[in-house]
């Protein structure tokens, strides 16, 4: 039997991949920012308000070659590799390194629980910190936080203002606004985006508040 096209395409060069798509950024300092996304399959974490579960399977085999000249389609200077977990396909690495060498602005999405330590030089990582309410706090890998640049970010989802005690201590602990942008963004759907607000100024943190811009757009609709 003839091998499938997706047998023939060298295991180093191969990706799982969910969606490819055009959209703003919702999330992250270039919020707002037109930018080409690819959606990896898969991730070992199991977060209680995760809302890409549709990424955990399924998907395409696809060349990295063929990811670049669907990406060259768009026209767009930043591109966006998320999950899913991206880093738990190894050939991510291979990937973020590529669409940098074609010059593009390049950002990763990552939940913190995976080894950062090999990521292009040239990427923007945003990694989250799974706060208690995740269900993934034990997940969190704390050698991370070495090899963050400047110019990283860190991402803390809260949903509750245990959420939030718990991160205003883990900044202290670890002086992370000293280190890198960081971001509070509240749970979609928890009703607590003015409260959050309200906390983050009463402490006087000096964070990032965010919103999940594609939400307020299209609601949690794939593909934006």
């Amino acid at each position: 039997m003839a091998n499938s096209h997706s047998d023939s395409i060298p295991r180093d060069e191969r990706l799982r991949v969910t969606e490819i798509f055009y959209s703003l950024q919702g999330e992250s300092r270039p919020a707002g920012i037109p930018t080409a996304f690819i959606r990896l399959t898969g991730c070992p974490l199991r977060c209680r308000y995760c809302d890409t579960e549709y990424a955990f399977h399924g998907g395409r085999q696809m060349p990295i070659a063929g990811i670049l000249v669907e990406i060259e389609k768009f026209g767009a200077r930043y591109v966006c590799v998320t999950g899913g977990e991206p880093l738990a396909q190894p050939n991510c690495l291979n990937l973020l390194s590529r669409l940098a060498d074609s010059g593009l602005r390049v950002s990763l999405e990552t939940s913190g629980a995976l080894d950062i330590s090999d990521v292009d030089d040239r990427v923007t990582t945003v990694m989250d910190i799974k706060t208690p309410a995740s269900g993934e706090l034990d997940r969190n890998r704390w050698e991370n936080l070495e090899h963050l640049k400047p110019e990283d970010q860190i991402k803390f989802v809260v949903c509750d203002r245990q959420d939030y005690e718990w991160a205003r201590d883990i900044l202290s602990e670890h002086d992370l606004t000293r280190r890198v942008s960081v971001l509070f963004s509240p749970a979609w759907g928890q009703g607590i985006d003015r409260p959050l607000a309200e906390w983050i100024l009463e402490d006087r943190l000096e964070v990032r508040f965010q919103m999940q811009l594609h939400k307020i757009l299209w609601g949690e609709t794939p593909g934006h």
